[in-house]
């Protein structure tokens, strides 16, 4: 699934070119999981600022006759493609941009991606939508003592807590799995018994991680590609995730596989403690 690693590489691969492009049409294919909300003809003609993001949602601000913006998700499978010369649209190409800059494509085979007009970012349906979004990574409000304070707030296992996104956005199943093994913690551990000091360790350790695979392009195990076609290249450099049954690459002991709110976590039992 696209995390925001990978969200924010697709936003650094489009944004150049789109800034200023005009829309030229604009075509929906099987339904997503919410409607656009509006004619995609009325589009047409709308001049494009430039695309931000929050969380893994990208926002595409409109001005002209259809101002306000395109609030675009990724879902489980989906991929943003900029191209002058895209070809016909296949049986999950759902959604076609067509603009002065390209062709940006959004490609989806299980369809839990979105594209959804707003009148705004700050009105519904994107305020809606955004509204429950944790603190982004890099921000500085979210300091050592703010995620301390907000696990102290939760019972759940740390692992699926960071999942959740209210906290802190970005920490997918992949991030959060190799920030934790680098925080020395065990994924099972309930957040309201991490420490202080635990608490710093675990927010260096998911920045550090994702701006490493902001680095390296993000990860791709299935379908990801950036707006050029690019693969993402962290999923080689993963100390636990997909390891299962191998050599830990710190202490030597086995790399172990669990089942947490049914997405898979992978940790060393010997260098992560509860």
């Amino acid at each position: 699934m696209p995390e925001l690693p990978e969200v924010e590489v697709t936003r650094r691969s489009i944004a150049s070119r789109l800034n200023g492009a005009s829309v030229r049409s604009a075509r929906v294919g099987k339904p997503l999981r919410w409607p656009l909300g509006i004619a995609p003809a009325a589009l047409t003609g709308a001049v494009l600022g430039e695309t931000t993001r929050r969380g893994k949602y990208l926002w595409l601000p409109l001005a002209g006759a259809s101002a306000g913006g395109l609030l675009m998700h990724l879902g489980m499978s989906g991929s943003l493609r900029l191209s002058d010369a895209p070809g016909p649209a296949g049986p999950h190409d759902h959604f076609d941009l067509v603009t002065s800059g390209g062709t940006l494509r959004l490609t989806d085979p299980r369809r839990f991606g979105a594209v959804v007009w707003s009148p705004g970012i700050e009105l519904a349906p994107a305020a809606t939508l955004l509204a429950r979004l944790g603190l982004e990574p890099f921000d500085p409000a979210l300091t050592p003592l703010a995620l301390h304070a907000a696990l102290q707030r939760r019972r759940s296992p740390v692992k699926q807590v960071l999942l959740a996104g209210d906290i802190v956005v970005g920490a997918g199943n992949i991030y959060a799995c190799e920030a934790l093994f680098a925080a020395g913690i065990d994924p099972r551990t309930r957040a309201d018994r991490i420490s202080r000091p635990r608490a710093a360790r675990l927010l260096a350790a998911l920045r550090q991680t994702l701006a490493r695979a902001l680095e390296v392009g993000g990860s791709t195990l299935r379908d990801f590609r950036d707006a050029h076609g690019m693969n993402g290249e962290y999923q080689d450099e993963a100390q636990v995730y997909g390891r299962a049954g191998q050599p830990c690459l710190r202490c030597g002991g086995t790399v172990r596989r669990i089942v947490q709110g049914q997405r898979a976590t992978f940790f060393c039992p010997g260098c992560q403690t509860r």
